[in-house]
């Protein structure tokens, strides 16, 4: 299998922690080689030790196994650091659907650091009239957010 129909492979594991958006969606695969005949893919977590991971890891195996492919080796690096740039329009898409706020900017809102803090519409009824409850939601990676006009909470996935 070429490094084409792999990667339509990975499309179908998704993220255990938000299954609405796939890992290839969510920018962890970094990318897929051959050599020798042995495929490796590299993926990078959205934080370092991000429990999801392990199970990212056993998807994928359990997913080679029903395909019949042995020669595939996974490798975990960390250099450079997963960013929110590497979610993929598809993903931010599917995360607003799925009822969580995407990043809303294409880097790092530094702004934070300073006590600003980031306009966030609501996923639910888009108003902007949003306050953030906690700086981490369900996961470390989002942050808990509750609109004023609708009351409903809501995850915003963090710019990083």
């Amino acid at each position: 299998m070429n490094t084409t129909g792999i990667y339509d492979l990975l499309a179908q594991v998704p993220d255990p922690e938000v299954p609405a958006i796939n890992i290839i969606e969510l920018g962890i695969v970094r990318d897929v080689t051959e050599t020798n005949g042995q495929i490796i893919i590299t993926i990078t977590p959205t934080y370092t030790g991000c429990p999801a991971m392990k199970v990212i890891e056993q998807d994928i195996a359990q997913l080679f196994t029903a395909q019949n492919i042995t020669n595939y080796t996974i490798k975990t690096v960390l250099n450079p650091a997963w960013t929110t740039d590497w979610i993929t329009k598809e993903g931010r898409d599917k995360l607003l659907a799925y009822g969580i706020a995407p990043p809303i900017t294409t880097t790092a809102n530094k702004k934070i650091l300073l006590g600003d803090t980031p306009i966030i519409a609501c996923p639910q009824c888009k108003s902007t009239n949003t306050t953030m409850v906690s700086q981490f939601g369900s996961t470390a990676c989002k942050a808990l957010w509750k609109c004023a006009d609708c009351l409903e909470p809501f995850d915003y996935f963090k710019c990083l």
